[in-house]
């Protein structure tokens, strides 16, 4: 039988199984992740094509008709087919033009607005037989000679193949997307020996081209997703949401439509830091920032139910270096072409804790990365307990900056006796709640507490060097004190002072 394993063909025997096609196509897929599964039938092919892959010589970009009934999108529709061979034409820093061909549409003159990413039939000269698609790369206005509707499609995936065509590239071929409905037969599971029939499209995961006007939002999607999942903690007619970052704080940084396969995040107000996918068309919202577009595996996401997970992967991947050993982020930039500028401790086994510009957006545009290196002493490794104390951890993970980054900062307010307190610089008790959680009746030497919301100094960081049996981590009662955790090496703390800075590293955790 004949399966499709995201989109790439493959003969099986009869009766194959789910895991037998992920394992035939090395197809991405993480355990536990949920698959779906697609049967097509015919009966429900739409013939009223909207989304079209444009196939260049740099790769692939999709695009989507604004208006199907426009004359711009039926000279489109009409002639897509005959869209082989034709080269860039020329190229600016607003847009670029293939062409020239040959249509009976008819130009008017005067200035055209056009929104990033937008496309429209240009006549050079006011000649129709001069005919170029005029693709935008930034929000602008100009005379192209455009029929009166101007605009009528927009890129939708892809967009990080435009900035680098150049006149000698080209068209080499453009196909119409097939859209299938969603009360078509599927199912989305995560059972491996689910049997296959023929002609079963499945999708093990999706990929999400980032927005380069979204650095921000790019490495929250990064921290959210860490894991390589996007959890579906809630399904709506229109979009899927991962909740597991609700509550965040998130910078907005781009205006967009939410069109089907949008990427955004809300940035304020009930629900902030919820991370969305778009499953259909939405507008744009000033409380949802868009951070990216899934490019493949659209299908998962509108299959996906309310408790599942699916993968995902992204275009760029992160370029995270915190917590890596300077030779080992030099060999690693050095073949993405990104120069590195070690600072601080400079030697190979020197300890990342900073990056600068923070973000992959920025890194990649300039195409080098200054890091901060420590020694590796300066580095403490640590153990924290989930399944005890869930809350407080929520707390502490975006005090130390472990929320988003591998390697969290701890600055060392007091010593005293055998007592290390720590004041993490991000106040995050002020939008945390630390409710009493796992409170100890011994405090032992290396475990990390944290000073519940029952005291006065809620917030308040601390470990021992010793045994105690009178008093927590940060010198308050038992009742007041919430053990989250223990350092894994507790020789390291005699090396610190106050006003020092101990880089912490989770280990491995407790489930």
């Amino acid at each position: 039988m004949t399966v499709e394993v995201n989109g790439q063909e493959l003969k099986l025997p009869e009766s194959s199984t789910l895991e037998d096609a992920i394992r035939v196509s090395n197809a991405p897929y993480r355990k536990g992740t949920s698959i779906g599964i697609l049967i097509e039938k015919s009966d429900l092919k739409s013939q009223a094509f909207v989304e079209y892959l444009v196939k260049t010589s740099k790769g692939e970009f999709k695009i989507e008709l604004l208006n199907d009934s426009s004359p711009s999108s039926k000279k489109w529709i009409s002639i897509f087919k005959d869209f082989t061979d034709i080269p860039v034409r020329w190229t600016s820093k607003d847009a670029l033009a293939f062409g020239p061909f040959n249509t009976d549409l008819e130009p008017v003159r005067g200035s055209t607005d056009m929104d990033r990413f937008t496309l429209l039939f240009g006549a050079g000269g006011g000649d129709a037989a001069n005919t170029h698609i005029i693709l935008s790369k930034t929000k602008h206005a100009s005379e192209y000679g455009a029929p009166e509707e101007g605009v009528f499609a927009r890129v939708i995936s892809g967009k990080h193949v435009l900035p680098d065509l150049v006149r000698s590239d080209r068209i080499l071929s453009v196909e119409p997307v097939v859209e299938w409905e969603k009360t078509g037969e599927h199912i989305c599971t995560t059972d491996l020996s689910v049997k296959l029939e023929d002609g079963s499209k499945i999708f093990t995961y999706v990929e999400i081209e980032i927005d380069p006007l979204a650095p921000e939002g790019a490495e929250f999607f990064f921290a959210v997703t860490r894991d390589g999942t996007f959890n579906i903690d809630f399904v709506s007619s229109s979009f899927i949401s991962d909740h597991r970052f609700q509550g965040e704080l998130v910078t907005y940084e781009n205006f967009e439509s939410r069109s089907k396969g949008a990427v955004f995040v809300r940035t304020v107000g009930y629900g902030a830091g919820k991370l969305y996918i778009s499953t259909d068309d939405r507008t744009s919202s000033i409380m949802h920032s868009v951070i990216g577009h899934v490019i493949k595996g659209i299908e998962l996401s509108r299959m996906a139910e309310s408790g599942q997970k699916i993968m995902v992967e992204s275009i760029p991947d992160p370029i995270m270096l915190l917590g890596m050993a300077n030779a080992d982020a030099q060999k690693e930039m050095e073949a993405l072409g990104i120069e590195v500028i070690r600072e601080g401790h400079t030697e190979d086994d020197g300890f990342i804790v900073k990056q600068t510009p923070a973000t992959t957006i920025e890194i990649i545009h300039e195409g080098k990365v200054t890091v901060q290196g420590v020694d590796p002493e300066k580095l403490v490794t640590i153990k924290l307990y989930n399944d005890l104390a869930p809350k407080t951890l929520d707390f502490f993970r975006h005090a130390v900056g472990l929320q988003y980054n591998p390697v969290g900062v701890l600055p060392i307010m007091m010593t005293y006796e055998n007592t290390y307190i720590f004041k993490a610089e991000k106040p995050a008790e002020k939008y945390k709640e630390i409710f009493p959680e796992n409170t100890p009746i011994k405090t032992f030497a290396g475990e990390i507490g944290v000073t519940n919301q029952a005291a006065k100094r809620a917030g308040m960081i601390g470990v021992k060097t010793t045994d105690d049996d009178l008093f927590g981590p940060t010198g308050e009662r038992f009742a007041n004190t919430n053990i989250v955790g223990k350092i894994l090496e507790i020789d390291k703390l005699k090396h610190f002072k106050d006003g020092d800075v101990i880089y912490i590293l989770e280990g491995s955790r407790e489930e």
